[in-house]
Order: structure tokens, then C-alpha cells, then sequence
């Protein structure tokens, strides 16, 4: 397709650093898609709440790419939660930034909050909308971490009104498009799979471990473990600390070499989670294992995967997790959590483990286990680059532009049929 496309992400910004706050996933999601939806020949605004005093009303991201910022409630200091109080007046903001612009094609909105923003300009302007979940309470609320705060019933019936008033639904896989009709009673033949993309250009195994380990100072023959994400519950750091603590005390050999790396920052309402882990490695007795680093931009994050011997995922729950397709892309097999779009994201036994459950002792035991074997470690590096070279961010343009086409034909149609 060819013309303007409104896309929609209101509760955190292209603009800000993954693996902070509520950026993460998404965030890589909608601004990856959107560049190569441009390459493809189409115009993407990304609408996005502006969240700092200092930020333009547009950003240029890369041709054919611009953010433009949305005014609603106080500019900084709203969180995630207190959203939905300015949802009246991000609608209205939305509508005049669109009417203000030569004729958008589709709204594509992301995560729930923006789907209910996007509902009655949708309506109002006549302009098809589309959604992407990401995330949803339903799933989340069926696998929440303990001691996790579950999702709220207002959520819920959020995304129900979402569903309700799509005219396409784009899941990650097919996990998630069974969720979708099964628990939010969508209608089938409204959700499409496109799988997430991974940069095969950025994410590669480069000069390999040897080079990423003399780059970052960290010991050639050390074994190493890394977590890479947003520090909150349902992410797992918690239980990757547990399980290196389970690892050390069945395998106390292991402990002189041994290196676990926590990358990320404090996600949301919360703060103190990164204190909290602190807390924990210390109570624990390993704090010369375990090592937290703030967030790394994402131009160094390939060399943190190359360097790592296994890359820990531990989520309750994922749409897909696009840490676990980074790391093989760059060589490194991954243990994940056997949940969700995980069990897509990562080739169980081809380019990494998935694990049943979150049982600090079982996942020690795969951790240990793998990193005893280096020739397992190898064979899976292998199929780790095998399986991740088959999700290139161009395939997830392409599948998304298909989808934009389907829904004006079908929108087209049924106005022709109406008489309108």
C-alpha cells in the first residue's frame, strides 16, 4: 500500500531508552516496523505523549519516520496507571493532530491504553483502526510472579472495548491469536500472526566471544549468565538470582568463574525493585557473582550478548521476547521460560533450553548443566543463528502492510455495499 500511516503509542515514547521505565519491547517493535514500513514506501507518525519539557512537537527518526507529540495532563511525572484519567483528552489532541494532516489510511495502535485513545477518533474520522496487544491482563493475570500485583478489572475490559472496536487484530504468534478469540472473544477471522523482527545487520556474532569479553574487561575463561531487561517481577530477575544461589551451593566449583549479569533499569511504579534484588544477592551470599548495570544502549548490546555463554529469559509471561531472538541473532543459545511467544522466540533444543515452570532448583540444574557441556553450547550457538535469521524486520513490514491492505479492501467494500 502506498499513503499515511497514524501510528498510536501513548504510554511510552520511540524516544526513550529501553529497559527504563515502561520502554522495552515495544518500544524496539514500533520504531523498527515503522522504518521499514518507510523503506516499503509508505509515511509513518508515530503519536506518543510528550513526557519532557524540552522534546519538539516533531522528531525526525529516519526518512519517512517522525514522532509527533501529543500535550495531555502535566508533561512529566504521570505514570502508566494515572493514564487512563487523561484518556478524553489525548482522544482530542489525537483527532486534531490527524485532522490536521493530509488523509491517514489506518490508526494502528499499540497496547491497550492506546487502543481506547484511538476509538473514538477512529469513529469519528471514519479511519479503520488496527491494534497490536502486546502485552494483556488476561494472560498476565494467569501467570503472575509471586507476590506480583495482578492487573486491574479496568484493564481487562479496556482491551475487551479494543477488540470490540478493531478492524484487525496483529498478534506475535499464534499463542497469542489463540488468547485473543479464547479469552477476549475475538473474532477469528479479525486476527492476524506477524512475528516481530529482529536487526540481522546490528545483531550478529561479530569478531565472536573472545573479541566481546576483551572489549568489556570480562575474563575469557569466565562462565557467563545474562538477564537483560526491564528489572520488574514478571520479567524473572528474581529467579535467575535464586537459581545462580541453587547453582553454587549444588556447584560450588562453578563459583570462582562464574558471572551473573543483571542489564536493566527500574520499570513503572517500580522504583525500588532494583534495591530490592540488591537486597536479595546479598542475603543470598553472591555478591561477587552477581553484577547489576543500568541499561545499555543499544548499539553496545550486541558485544553484552556475545560475550554472555547463555542469555537467561525467566519471564511469567511474553507476547514473543525479542531479548531471546537478539542474543541468538548474535550467537548466544538462550534459556527461556516455556511460556507464551518464547516458545516461538527460541527453537527448544535447536538454539536454546526452554524451562517448565519457575522452580529456582530446575533451572539451576539446565544452567549448570549447560554450562559443563561447551559442545552443547556450541551446537546450539549454531542453530541459535540458524533460527533467528529467519526473523528479519522486513518480513514483519511486509506482513503488517498486508494486513493494512486487507482492511481497506474489506473497508472499501463495505462501503460500497452501504452506499457510502
Amino acid at each position: 500500500m502506498n499513503g499515511r500511516i497514524a501510528t498510536l503509542m501513548v504510554h511510552t515514547s520511540p524516544l526513550d531508552q529501553p529497559g527504563i521505565g515502561d520502554a522495552g519491547g515495544m518500544n524496539i517493535y514500533v520504531v523498527e516496523n515503522a522504518q521499514h514500513m518507510a523503506a516499503m514506501g509508505v509515511t509513518v507518525d508515530i503519536f506518543t505523549r510528550r513526557n519532557h519539557v524540552d522534546l519538539p512537537d516533531e522528531v525526525e527518526l529516519s526518512p519517512g519516520v517522525t514522532v509527533r507529540h501529543l500535550d495531555a495532563g502535566p508533561v512529566e511525572g504521570v505514570t502508566k496507571e494515572e493514564l487512563p484519567r487523561y484518556f478524553d483528552e489525548l482522544s482530542t489532541q489525537f483527532a486534531k493532530a490527524l485532522q490536521g494532516q493530509s488523509a491517514y489510511k489506518v490508526i494502528h495502535s499499540h497496547y491497550w491504553i492506546s487502543g481506547e485513545v484511538a476509538i473514538p477518533v477512529s469513529k469519528k474520522l471514519q479511519i479503520p483502526l488496527i491494534h497490536t496487544m502486546h502485552t494483556m491482563a488476561k494472560v498476565k493475570n494467569l501467570n503472575l510472579a509471586e507476590g506480583e500485583t495482578p492487573e486491574p478489572d479496568a484493564r481487562a475490559q479496556g482491551e475487551i472495548e479494543v477488540v470490540s472496536a478493531s478492524k484487525a487484530l496483529i498478534a506475535n504468534t499464534d499463542a497469542e491469536a489463540a488468547s485473543l478469540v479464547s479469552l477476549y472473544g475475538a473474532c477469528p477471522d479479525i486476527v492476524h500472526v506477524v512475528a516481530p523482527g529482529v536487526d540481522l545487520n546490528t545483531f550478529t556474532p561479530g569478531s565472536g566471544r573472545a573479541a566481546a569479553r576483551k572489549q568489556l574487561g570480562i575474563p575469557t575463561d569466565a562462565h557467563v549468565l545474562s538477564f537483560v531487561g526491564r528489572i520488574q517481577p514478571h520479567k524473572g530477575p528474581e529467579l535467575l538470582i535464586r537459581a545462580t544461589a541453587e547453582m553454587i551451593s549444588h556447584s560450588p566449583h562453578l563459583r570462582a568463574k562464574l558471572i551473573v549479569f543483571i542489564i536493566g533499569g527500574a520499570s513503572g511504579t517500580g522504583s525500588k525493585e532494583v534495591e530490592r534484588m540488591m537486597e536479595l544477592v546479598n542475603w543470598l551470599g553472591i555478591s561477587d557473582v552477581v553484577r547489576f548495570l543500568p541499561p545499555v544502549p543499544r548499539a553496545q548490546l550486541p558485544e553484552w550478548y556475545r560475550a554472555a555463554d547463555l542469555v537467561c529469559v525467566p519471564s511469567y509471561s511474553e507476547s514473543f521476547g525479542l531479548v531471546a531472538l537478539e542474543a541468538q541473532a548474535c550467537g548466544t543459545p538462550v534459556v527461556a521460560t516455556a511460556i507464551g511467544g518464547l516458545r516461538t522466540a527460541v527453537a527448544d533444543g535447536i538454539s536454546g533450553v526452554l524451562v517448565d515452570g519457575h522452580d529456582p532448583r530446575a533451572w539451576s540444574s539446565v544452567l549448570a548443566r549447560l554450562l559443563l557441556e561447551p559442545q552443547r553450547r556450541v551446537l546450539l550457538s549454531m542453530g541459535a543463528l540458524e533460527h533467528s535469521s529467519h526473523f528479519g524486520w522486513d518480513a514483519t513490514a511486509r506482513g503488517t502492510l498486508d494486513i493494512y491492505d486487507r482492511v481497506l479492501s474489506n473497508t472499501a467494500s463495505q462501503r460500497a455495499a452501504y452506499g457510502r
